[in-house]
């Protein structure tokens, strides 16, 4: 779950990305108006989803969430109903590699905060599928894995209840950082705030052919 601190980041990218392409009507036709597309892997409570929708109330984008929990999908639910954000945010529900690979178009934000050893498919399957916008980027949330993904030493005081599963997703983070910084379509840099953040967005002079 992102904290308000982190929520705040989020606002500031999302204010930064400026809307590039016409808005997604209930046929997947266009319409004129200019608007930002947000993807969201992993909606847990539904905070994130207000976080951006906040950020973008000028652009008034809209925002796919996919969360598979049956739990926080009525979590998420609760959320959008308390705060009124039905109107610009959609819930997928079932897997993320399924949802994902129903989706067309481009995206200009993808939030990527999802169970951990999916991240390097996931962010395979959007480059692959080119869903990612060409001055798009993503963010990919919690890389760190409470530090397990520089070290299993890295955190002594990591409550011992909870490093069987840490560890395991230190070590799916590692491999999803070496992929990130190998693959040649992408730029990408690790940031050491919160719990680590991705940010990745397409190599400059990257052949853009959009594959749906």
């Amino acid at each position: 779950m992102s904290s308000p601190l982190q929520g705040a980041t989020m606002k500031f990218l999302a204010e930064w990305q400026q809307p590039k392409r016409g808005k997604h009507n209930g046929d997947s036709k266009r319409i004129d108006q200019l608007t930002m597309i947000v993807l969201e892997i992993g909606c847990f409570t539904g905070y994130s989803a207000l976080a951006w929708y906040e950020a973008t109330v000028s652009t008034q984008a809209e925002i796919i969430t996919l969360e598979l929990d049956p739990k926080m999908i009525a979590a998420s639910r609760r959320t959008f109903d308390t705060y009124k954000l039905n109107d610009r945010v959609k819930l997928m529900e079932g897997p993320a590699q399924d949802s994902i690979e129903k989706l067309t178009g481009q995206f200009d934000i993808i939030f990527v905060d999802a169970n951990k050893e999916g991240y390097e498919g996931y962010i395979k399957q959007i480059l692959d599928k080119k869903l990612l916008s060409p001055k798009g980027f993503i963010m990919c949330d919690n890389v760190f894995a409470r530090g397990m993904t520089i070290s299993t030493e890295a955190n002594p005081h990591l409550p011992a209840k909870v490093r069987p599963y840490w560890t395991e997703n230190g070590k799916a983070l590692r491999s999803f950082n070496n992929f990130c910084k190998n693959d040649p379509r992408i730029d990408s840099v690790l940031l050491p705030l919160y719990d680590g953040v991705t940010l990745i967005k397409w190599k400059n002079g990257q052949n853009f052919v959009r594959i749906n």
